[in-house]
């Protein structure tokens, strides 16, 4: 057999574009030349899709001439390739959107999919699903922009009353703390919704917990494993946009250090979470540790986290004793066992009858 043909994505239209250039080209850089041809697919951030050599170079460096444009849409066999490594977070990328498209393409691609994807997502509805199942989750309440538009003053009671100071404001739908605002007092309120109403139609405020920061990587699709558990150590008010990126003041540490039975604790909880969605390849899943009850509340999940070679999941699942190049194998491998059992699927039904031609 030749090598397989990768299309790696990235790019899209998010607020996560550029934290995906850096997550593909570690991704790019691991995959190994001998067994893997590679094509390099962007995605403008207003939505034109680009290829070419230097498609991820020219995409850093913000100059798009010279790339050829494509759709997969309307003429999908135009790119010959044999599975997609999208490499694309927050909105239409990590949220069932172009999972979509390559369940209609007949492609195998990694990470999860459709269902888990777009449902993990959602901060709102993947709390409702967590919740139903029993798993841990810090109190909320959510509502939808226009509800804000047309009852903001009950909106703001509802806060004040059902959830209290400081809390958390975050748009249902966005990663990288994007968005997000802790609220310290009641004054700060409506400017902290109406910035997480620019985001997203769908606002989720949260009690504001005392908790160190758990993550943990899951691999897998049927038996899925979890990595040693790492933390987060906040430098600023919270894991916020610019301590993940710009200024560098948190950092983390991989194992975490917590007590074996914790870590066993945390990641039995994260597997549950993780299974409940139906999630397949990897997702990393952050959990609150409550400092003063003790208490583990699941936070949220990444179904397509950050993925350059210092990122956290890579680093947990290196801990677990995978290195970089052998965890995107991995995913490549998994990819391509989901993709066969789906084939399985019988999609052809004899009615018996032709009502139909009637």
């Amino acid at each position: 057999m030749g090598k397989m043909r990768i299309a790696v994505i990235f790019g899209g239209k998010s607020g996560e574009h550029e934290v995906s250039l850096v997550s593909a080209s570690s991704v790019i850089k691991a995959l190994n030349p001998d067994k893997y041809d590679v094509l390099q697919i962007g995605i403008s951030k207003d939505g034109i899709w680009y290829s070419g050599a230097d498609c991820l170079k020219k995409f850093k460096e913000g100059n798009l001439q010279g790339l050829e444009e494509i759709s997969l849409l309307t003429n999908p066999k135009k790119l010959d390739f044999d599975l997609a490594f999208p490499v694309l977070h927050g909105p239409f990328g990590e949220d069932g959107t172009i999972q979509g498209l390559f369940e209609m393409l007949g492609v195998p691609y990694v990470g999860c999919g459709v269902l888990a994807s777009s449902t993990a997502m959602d901060k709102l509805q993947c709390k409702a699903i967590w919740e139903s199942a029993g798993l841990p989750v810090v109190p909320y309440i959510g509502f939808g922009r226009k509800t804000w538009e047309e009852k903001s003053e009950k909106i703001l009671e509802d806060v004040k009353k059902e959830i209290g100071f400081p809390c958390f404001v975050k748009p249902a739908n966005m990663g990288s703390s994007v968005g997000i605002s802790k609220v310290k007092k009641e004054e700060e309120l409506r400017d902290a919704i109406d910035l997480a109403a620019k985001f997203d139609r769908r606002i989720l405020v949260e009690v504001s917990v005392n908790a160190r920061e758990i993550e943990c990587a899951v691999l897998g699709n049927d038996d899925p494993i979890a990595s040693p558990v790492g933390e987060v150590i906040v430098g600023g008010e919270f894991y916020d946009f610019h301590d993940k990126y710009v200024n560098g003041v948190s950092t983390t540490e991989v194992p975490a250090d917590l007590t074996e039975e914790l870590s066993t604790k945390i990641r039995d909880i994260c597997i549950k979470a993780y299974t409940i969605l139906d999630c397949s390849g990897l997702s990393r899943v952050d959990c609150f540790l409550d400092r003063d009850s003790g208490k583990i509340y699941l936070n949220e999940i990444n179904t397509l986290p950050g993925f350059t070679s210092i990122s956290m999941y890579p680093k947990m699942m290196e801990a677990h004793g995978l290195s970089y190049g052998d965890l995107v194998d991995t995913l490549i491998e998994l990819a391509l066992e989901r993709f066969e059992n789906k084939q399985k699927n019988q999609v052809v039904f004899d009615s018996g009858s032709d009502w139909f031609t009637q």
